[in-house]
């Protein structure tokens, strides 16, 4: 049986259709094995982590910011300082979990300890009814607590953040790296580090600010200047001083004080306080009396010891000494 014309070319069109529907077929898996895939959402929302575009990044998670939080984390600097430290990131293969549901890990190490984050992901529809749209799962963001009992300022990814009360919860994208320090030129904590792995808050990162140098140094450079202020009082009795000198013969010269000794300055911590320890020291009187039967001039250098408390205060860049003499 000889086959016509007419039934060779329907089966060449019959052929050509099916070669363009297989063909379809492949790029419509293909897109959405790549394009219009979970991990590409995935990968869409690392990007904008990593490029500090928080905004699109929090559109990407579909996730609120919990109320009450400090949001100095979601963008810009500190956004990309919690995503540098993660090292092999790795997107794996979506892992159903339910109809329509997927949860996609991430995997990635930061200070040689490996970390994985599950990204959960749903089905909400398709495009033009072939390429299908996925959407992370609705959330809202963890928090990450950061205190110190002595400052109102902490540095967190890099960025000074407010810690009004001593604390703050800082609202977090994930996976996150945080690292918070307390740095003035008085005290110094050192850095404390979380990963935000997911949903769930990691552990509150308390940093315990210790005195520098310079701390001591300040509070004695205040002591010295108070008592050079009282040895300037050309008086027996220095107003607000440690020191005096009492006599009941009269004065036949000049009044003349100088610091013999000044106090060594203890700083120490106490509670949420740091206090300076009990100041001790010695100043030296020179001047003439009159004697009052013989009318002599007598000529006085005398060296007197003295104590007092100071109360300390220290916030942020600013060291003050109050000197507490009784009067």
């Amino acid at each position: 049986m000889q086959t016509t014309p007419v039934v060779k070319v329907t089966a060449a069109w019959l052929l050509c259709l099916l070669l363009l529907i297989a063909a379809f077929v492949a790029v419509v898996s293909s897109l959405n094995a790549r394009l219009y895939s979970p991990e590409h959402r995935v990968d869409l929302y690392l990007g904008a982590l990593q490029q500090g575009e928080g905004g699109r990044a929090l559109g990407l998670l579909n996730a609120t910011v919990p109320d009450g939080s400090d949001a100095s984390l979601l963008d810009g600097d500190a956004l990309r300082a919690a995503t540098a430290p993660l090292e092999d990131t790795t997107i794996q293969d979506a892992r159903d979990t339910g109809p329509d549901t997927v949860e996609v890990p991430v995997t990635y190490r930061v200070n040689d300890e490996d970390h994985t984050t599950l990204l959960p992901l749903e089905q909400t529809g398709t495009e033009w009814g072939v390429f299908e749209v996925w959407e992370f799962e609705p959330g809202v963001l963890p928090t990450v607590g950061v205190s110190t009992r002595h400052g109102e300022e902490a540095s967190v990814n890099g960025v000074d953040v407010g810690l009004p009360d001593g604390n703050v919860e800082l609202a977090s994208f994930y996976p996150a790296a945080v690292s918070a320090r307390y740095d003035t030129p008085y005290l110094v904590s050192s850095e404390e580090r979380a990963v935000v792995a997911g949903t769930g808050s990691p552990a509150p990162l308390e940093l315990v600010p210790e005195q520098t140098p310079e701390l001591a140094r300040a509070v004695d450079d205040q002591v010295h200047a108070f008592l050079d202020t009282c040895a300037d009082q050309a008086v027996f009795q220095p107003t607000g001083c440690p020191f005096t000198y009492v006599t009941t013969e009269p004065l036949a010269g000049d009044i003349a004080w100088t610091i013999e000794e000044y106090p060594p300055v203890t700083v120490t911590e106490e509670g949420d306080d740091w206090t300076v320890s009990s100041l001790k020291g010695s100043a030296r009187l020179e001047t003439t009396l009159k004697t009052y039967f013989s009318g002599a001039e007598t000529d006085v250098s005398e060296s007197i010891g003295f104590e007092f408390e100071a109360d300390l205060a220290v916030t942020g860049d600013e060291v003050t000494v109050t000197p507490e003499v009784p009067r």
